[in-house]
């Protein structure tokens, strides 16, 4: 009988992990109210009798990202906190401008899954499954789309002559966004050199000139 019980708790566990993600909306819209932020697991509801066809509306989605900067690339976020519709509807998109060279560096979406759509330009793009590791890639032209699974550590290059344009579509309101780079160098406080000396087999000069370089985003 223990046995039965203990197979059925991780049956569901799996089946809990396997499905996780936004949860079903329970109505047909809760758009977002813009107020002072509630810490709740997601976003307070506004009055339905108060909701206006705006509150589903974002405009300027056509208007290229400023790319000048150290990466090159600019990406433009369309999620619940500018488009307030899009409260538990569970999606969210952005447009990616990349200058010559420009890179998005690798990243992950902790709350969702990518799928990009190349407009204009040739990008190198891929990702990196959890262990062992194993590297992904791709080299997209006009019309292409790739698929970032979710939550992997994943990428886009320019490698054409011209600058290049993406959208991409992510299945979370909200899915976040941890930059490697930044996170591991440039968090604060820093993290410990020890750790990262052993983490990345390195010595302490390495990480110390790591540590000291501008770790900007593209955001």
């Amino acid at each position: 009988m223990g046995s039965c019980v203990f197979a059925f708790v991780v049956l569901g566990l799996v089946y809990t992990q396997a499905f996780a993600s936004d949860p079903s909306p329970l109505q047909d819209f809760c758009v977002a109210e813009n107020a002072p932020k509630v810490f709740v697991n997601g976003v307070v509801c506004k009055n339905p009798a108060h909701v206006h066809a705006d509150d589903f509306f974002f405009s300027g989605l056509d208007k290229p990202g400023d790319t000048n900067n150290a990466l090159g690339s600019k990406v433009t976020p369309v999620n619940v906190n500018n488009l307030f519709g899009l409260n538990t509807l569970g999606i969210s998109l952005v447009r990616i401008d990349f200058a010559r060279h420009g890179l998005n560096p690798p990243h992950t979406h902790p709350g969702a899954t990518e799928v990009l759509t190349l407009l204009e330009g040739k990008l190198y793009v891929g990702f990196v499954t959890s262990n062992p590791p194993k590297l992904f890639t791709k080299i997209l032209n006009k019309g292409d789309v790739f698929v970032f699974p979710h939550g992997l550590i994943h990428f886009q290059h320019n490698i054409g002559h011209e600058n290049a344009v993406a959208i991409a579509g992510l299945s979370s309101q909200n899915p976040g966004v941890i930059t490697v780079a930044n996170a591991v160098f440039g968090s604060n406080p820093s993290i410990n050199d020890d750790v990262l000396e052993k983490a990345f087999q390195v010595d302490d000069d390495v990480i110390d000139y790591l540590k000291s370089q501008f770790w900007t985003d593209n955001q």
